[in-house]
């Protein structure tokens, strides 16, 4: 890291690290250097939204970091802390489009961390409604995404879920990350195998597989979408 960088240089290096670690490497430490790096340039900048960003970048780095390895052992308290301050700052600053990255990331502590959909769902509904005015195609996708899990894997409602799972995929595919599109596609290709819609699934789920493997991602979610499909198969059967 060059003196000169500025919190923003810093922040941007560091959440493409961050995704090179959380889709292919495993490998979080320049990632955490990079941000840590940035919010320390930003308080010395007194940059108070670039400081909330890499706030909340090193809240979502813990959590990628938990979901690569085991979710038992995540240090919840530390991310909500992370996310809360940030969400604070962005509040105070006027800054809804941090503000949403934020409120989905205490979603995603309270959801996958905990196992408390009922605390998660006033935090992703909020992120929403935010989101759709001002955040970036990628945190309107993460929001939908995980709206249309509860609605197919908890409510029940599995049309309103799989709107939510189709309108984040094709967030995603306008965004045109590849590493993204993939992991999106394998998480309607589950919706849709639970839904009972088997063609759909199937077709989703081997273009989840291959689109995997092209954009190189991680063996365990080149396995991940592997399983899926051999779920699907067998359901098919």
């Amino acid at each position: 890291m060059g003196s000169e960088e500025s919190a923003g240089a810093l922040l941007a290096a560091g959440s493409e690290a961050m995704l090179e670690a959380a889709y292919r490497t495993g490998d979080f430490l320049p990632a955490w250097q990079l941000l840590e790096g940035a919010r320390r340039r930003a308080c010395d900048e007194e940059n108070r939204v670039d400081e909330a960003a890499a706030l909340t970048r090193l809240g979502m780095l813990a959590h990628f970091a938990a979901a690569n390895g085991d979710l038992s052992r995540a240090d919840w308290a530390t991310e909500e802390q992370l996310f809360t301050a940030a969400l604070r700052i962005q509040r105070e600053a006027g800054d809804p489009a941090g503000a949403a990255e934020s409120l989905f990331g205490l979603g995603l502590v309270h959801q996958m961390l905990r196992g408390d959909w009922t605390t998660a769902m006033p935090y992703y509904t909020e992120a929403l409604a935010l989101a759709e005015s001002y955040a970036d195609e990628m945190v309107r996708s993460e929001v939908h995404r995980h709206i249309g899990f509860f609605h197919v894997f908890v409510s029940g409602d599995t049309e309103r879920g799989l709107r939510h799972l189709r309108m984040s995929q094709v967030l995603r595919e306008r965004y045109g990350d590849p590493r993204r599109v993939a992991t999106g596609t394998l998480a309607l290709g589950e919706a849709e195998l639970a839904a009972g819609n088997l063609p759909e699934a199937l077709r989703l789920l081997r273009e989840a597989v291959h689109q995997a493997r092209k954009a190189g991602l991680s063996p365990q979610r080149v396995a991940w979408a592997e399983h899926a499909l051999a779920d699907a198969e067998r359901a098919a059967a």
